[in-house]
Order: C-alpha cells, then structure tokens, then sequence
C-alpha cells in the first residue's frame, strides 16, 4: 500500500494497520511482553533479556514510542521505558472492536 493511498481507508483502518505493523516484529512483541512482566520501568535489562545488540534494542524501542505504545522518561545518562497504560487500553478496545466484527457461530458457509 502507498503512502498516497492511506487516504482512501477510514482513520481506524489506517490505525488498526500502523499498530499492527509495528507490532509484527517479535523483538517489539518480546520488549513488549517484558516491560509488561516487569510491571515497572526499565532501562538496561533489555539487553540481556532480549538478547540482541543495545542499538537494534534501541531502534525498536523507539518505533514503539513513536506509536506512544510505550512511554520513556531519562534517568540520568539513560532512559528508562514502561508500557503506556492509556495508549495500552486504546490499542486493545481498537483490536477488539475489530475482531468482535464476526460473529462467533459464523455458519454461513463461506468457501
């Protein structure tokens, strides 16, 4: 899909489709599923937890904050990221709207 057709689709479709885009990565699942084990900030945990380099770690850390899936806040010479709560229940009421659309009991036949 091109950057010029994102206009031909609702809002939530482009959304539901950026979120999903970002989070289609397993290194972002993975950072993810850490920060919300964690219950907590972190900072330099990801590196070992993760198991990638601190710059790939980086770079994933930003796309999500640039979604405001995560939020960050310095702590001296680093940063320290926590899951967004708010962002958080926003992505989950989008994607459960979203899937809610079939019914559970689709019997109709399809193929």
């Amino acid at each position: 899909m091109g950057l010029t057709k994102t206009e031909l689709f609702t809002q939530e479709q482009n959304e539901i489709a950026q979120i999903a885009k970002i989070m289609a990565h397993p290194a972002r699942i993975a950072i993810l599923q850490y920060l919300i084990k964690s219950q907590s900030c972190i900072n330099t945990s990801l590196v070992q937890e993760i198991g990638l380099a601190q710059a790939t770690i980086s770079q994933h850390l930003r796309e999500l904050k640039d979604a405001g899936i995560i939020k960050g806040t310095v702590e001296g010479a680093s940063m320290s990221y926590c899951i967004d709560p708010d962002r958080w229940m926003e992505i989950q009421s989008l994607f459960e709207q979203f899937f809610q659309n079939i019914p559970r009991n689709n019997q109709n036949n399809c193929c």
